[in-house]
């Protein structure tokens, strides 16, 4: 999910990049060659890039690494290869990655298929078409992987699917950081026999004990044996202490105005590891909508600028979302024994999309520690601590990294031996009175000021960050302050003060040497924060870990030979009662290895089925493996979204599945999942919801089902005269239109999901009458409403007529003018709201380009992947109704 601006953005005036491309892997007629594209910012349609080049994978093609011995000692990230055909070479760096590793495995896939077939030559006639191409080709499927000469920030990762001919593209994108870095040195292999060295050179390096468990020279390739490896892990491992160094600063939209050395070398001895967080990087509106802002370059630099004098350190990785940035530094000579890399980012905005607010993350394997560490920006507002509650759940739950072996299952935040969470979580004090608090802060009586801080309350209570641990706080609050002094907020709002800026931790073996606030920095109207743990980190004994390996095999494999696994199901069949649009459910299916030998099982295929499972069916894992005598719990998890809610609703589909456990190497278990779905105005269409005058689940299911068929072949046999808009849409409107015209931020901050459920509650039963819950869990279920929507408020057949008029205001309003009559009034009647609104922008912070931003998006889908121009000309189109005077 990295995203960036573009890189020449980001340097110098006296400096260039030379090199970016997009790499794709395109196959055709089981034929395959490397497309090259250059490429403009963001790359996101075909308009964006232009075809450079064309590699045939042919025999007489070739793949090396090529990093020099002084690129391999840096720190272990970057591939340099050189990719060869016929007379033409081209060197390359690939940014580090599970991105990257996919694309050269792939690459390596295809060209073994070559030479599976030498003696049928590929003929590459597709080919020629592309050659004279500069832009708009057609692709069915495609994942491009940016490479260059000199890169210099994180390029932008992004997948992108187009339709087109019969060629098919696949690969891998990553973003990476361009200080040097090394991957394993090896020597530039020219026999294709070792081909697959190199793709394992792309992931880790050879002198990293961490990677010890994945080495190919011990053939640990199997998840029994892992399993054995990881119960013993304590025979071969012991722990060395490293400290790490966190901080988090609030920066307000402001540029570097003042060295961060106070803060970002306080300590007396340089630190092994830095991981520096930001939040509100910048609060323009074209960093909120467009991920695109200069001020990543200003602060990263201040951030290089003011690490420890008195060592040397690699920038590892750096993640941002909008505003909220991370930055992982090694000390040069750890960077070795840095491997698994990986950044990942979720927003918890409006819709629990819009990346205001959320968290970025960077994981990865140090010796042999798995660490993550998280920084996140929490909902504000003094009241809203359930809120914030809810961002820190999602975030837990969203945030998914993928593994080294891609057969395996995304890991979790939880699954890491050490967990650092930084960030402006935005807990406040409550109960106290801004006077009173600020006295208890003369006197330095931090200890009873405490005891009203919110995220100590939550804590105590297990609500959230269960297991986290935050050391003894004895600096003044963190927030809020006058920009460029150490003044409390003198504003009219006159603000509480509150320790915002935290920082917890997760794990064993942590002693935290420091923890406080920086106030000699004046740049925001927060304060830095820092903290200085050190952690005990496992180091492998390579001799005793090759004997417990050895000592392993040699059992597994005796076992393996006289024992066929096999399982108990706790059970074999799960109801799940009253299921609710996007409203989670789970149970747990409990299997126990009652064999003689440790047992791999992953649920498969059913005949002519492309997943083990309906799509409002998870089982989490899917895949795994259980030693002898032990246990794992499944989670069989079902919910209802706006893709699976549409033919749930009218009865088309019934919830019921079967799932097929497979045991490798022994037989196979069924087991039988049924529901029972409560209809809902979400995920119904508009027409289906104007025949209906009774709540969704009054009515017989044969009922809605008739209504969802007439909606389709538009049946007019229907004498009763339909709404003029669905009532449930009036409803979520009139509560709006009485209640919140003068709400600040109207929908741009999220409301609570179990007030979200509430109303939908009771826009399908039509109990109580009125809507419950706060403005912005109203509008927030608006929103939700209008995405969930079969068929748009603006049917797909009128999309493109709408994006070639979007300049002319009256083309515009005969578009809307041509509509069916239930989808134009829909639409009428929410423009007409939403100028309502802009009539009160002084006190709801709105104007037209906020709600055209949102709305459009909404109102005016796209059949397929939106691209970027796509959505700035339906928001162009949308305009024309929010200005005034439009009809």
């Amino acid at each position: 999910m990295d995203q960036s601006v573009a890189i020449q953005e980001t340097l110098q005036r006296e400096e260039n990049c030379l090199v970016s491309r997009l790499l794709g892997l395109v196959e055709s007629t089981k034929e395959h060659a490397i497309f090259i594209y250059t490429h403009r910012r963001m790359a996101i349609t075909a308009e964006d890039v232009s075809l450079e080049d064309i590699v045939p994978i042919s025999l007489d093609f070739a793949v090396v690494e090529v990093s020099s011995p002084e690129e391999l000692a840096v720190v272990g990230a970057d591939t340099k290869v050189r990719v060869s055909y016929q007379e033409r070479a081209l060197e390359l760096r690939l940014p580090f990655g599970s991105h990257s590793r996919f694309f050269l495995s792939e690459v390596n896939r295809a060209w073994s298929e070559v030479c599976k077939s030498a003696t049928q030559a590929p003929g590459f006639k597709w080919v020629g078409k592309y050659y004279k191409a500069t832009k708009g080709l057609g692709v069915v499927k495609q994942a491009l992987a940016p490479s260059g000469a000199t890169l210099t920030k994180l390029s932008q990762q992004r997948k992108t699917a187009k339709s087109g001919p019969s060629e098919k593209e696949r690969g891998a994108n990553a973003g990476a950081p361009t200080s040097k870095q090394t991957g394993q040195e090896s020597q530039v292999k020219s026999s294709r026999e070792d081909r697959d060295d190199l793709v394992r050179s792309s992931s880790h390096t050879t002198s990293n004990k961490a990677q010890i468990l994945a080495m190919p020279q011990f053939g640990l390739r199997d998840n029994i044996i892992r399993c054995e490896l990881l119960k013993t892990e304590d025979l071969y491992t012991y722990t060395e202490d490293f400290s790490f160094f966190l901080g988090t600063y609030n920066v307000n939209g402001q540029t570097p105005k003042e060295s961060l050395r106070p803060w970002l070398s306080c300590t007396a001895n340089p630190p092994d590891m830095y991981c520096v967080g930001f939040q509100e990087l910048d609060l323009s509106k074209e960093a909120f909508f467009f991920n695109d802002t200069p001020k990543e370059l200003e602060w990263t630099k201040a951030v290089a600028e003011a690490l420890h004098p008195d060592a040397k350190y690699a920038l590892v990785k750096l993640v941002r979302l909008v505003g909220i940035m991370l930055i992982f530094y090694i000390k040069k000579e750890h960077a070795e024994f840095i491997s698994d890399v990986e950044a990942e980012s979720v927003g918890t905005g409006i819709m629990g999309r819009m990346g205001n607010k959320g968290a970025v993350a960077v994981r990865f394997r140090f010796h042999n520690s798995d660490i993550c560490v998280v920084n996140s920006h929490l909902a504000a507002h003094i009241e809203e601590y359930e809120r914030r509650n809810q961002d820190y759940k999602d975030i837990c739950s969203r945030l998914l990294f993928r593994q080294l072996d891609p057969t395996q299952p995304p890991l979790t935040i939880m699954k890491h031996d050490v967990i650092v969470w930084i960030g402006d979580l935005n807990y406040r004090i409550t109960e106290l009175d801004v006077t009173t608090v600020k006295e208890l802060i003369s006197q330095k009586d931090f200890e009873t000021l405490h005891g009203h801080d919110q995220l100590k309350r939550q804590m105590d209570e297990e609500a959230v960050f269960v297991g986290f641990v935050e050391g003894p706080i004895d600096f003044q609050p963190t927030y809020k302050y006058d920009t460029g002094s150490d003044k409390w907020d003198t504003s009219e709002k006159c603000r509480v003060p509150a320790w915002c800026d935290r920082i917890l931790w997760r794990g064993k073996n942590i002693a935290q040497q420091q923890y406080q606030s920086h106030m000699t920095l004046k740049t925001s109207d927060h304060k830095p924060v820092s903290s200085l743990l050190v952690i005990g980190i496992k180091k492998v004994n390579a001799e005793i870990y090759k004997k417990t390996f050895e000592d392993i095999v040699r059992n597994i494999d005796k076992l393996e030979n006289e024992c066929i696994p096999s399982v108990t199901l706790s059970n074999r069949e799960f109801h799940f009662k009253d299921v609710k649009y996007m409203q989670h459910q789970s149970v747990t299916l409990s299997l126990s290895n009652d064999g003689q030998v440790p047992c791999q099982f992953e649920f498969i295929q059913k005949p002519n089925e492309h997943t083990y499972c309906k799509p409002w069916l998870t089982a989490n894992p899917p895949k795994g493996f259980i030693a002898q005598d032990g246990s794992v719990d499944i989670e069989l998890e079902v919910f209802v979204n706006r893709s699976t809610a549409p033919k749930l609703n009218c009865g088309k589909e019934k919830m019921e599945d079967i799932l097929v456990l497979h045991l490798e190497r022994g037989k196979d278990y069924f087991i039988s999942v049924m529901g029972n779905y409560l209809p809902s105005c979400y995920g119904s269409s508009i027409h289906s919801l104007c025949q209906l005058r009774e709540p969704i689940q009054d009515m017989p299911q044969e009922t809605l089902r008739r209504v969802a068929e007439n909606s389709q072949t538009d049946d007019e046999t229907n004498t009763e005269k339909p709404l003029d808009i669905p009532k449930e849409l009036w409803m979520m409107v009139d509560h709006l239109f009485r209640n919140a015209l003068n709400q600040e931020d109207i929908f741009q901050q999220p409301g609570l999901r179990i007030e979200f459920a509430e109303i939908r509650d009771c826009l399908d039963t039509g109990i109580p009458d009125s809507l419950p819950g706060s403005n912005h869990s109203a509008a927030e279920a608006l929103l939700l409403f209008l995405d969930a929507l079969p068929e748009p408020v603006v049917p797909y057949s009128f999309y493109q007529q709408c994006l070639e008029n979007c300049s002319s205001a009256s083309q515009c309003e005969k578009i809307i003018s041509m509509l069916p009559q239930c989808h134009k009034n829909v639409f009428n009647y929410l423009a007409a709201f939403l100028r309502e609104l802009l009539k009160n922008s002084a006190s709801n912070r709105l104007d037209v380009s906020i709600l055209a931003t949102i709305f459009a998006s909404l109102l005016l889908k796209s059949p397929t992947k939106q691209d970027l121009a796509e959505k700035r000309r339906s928001q162009e189109f949308f305009q024309h109704f929010l200005t005034q005077g439009s009809s």
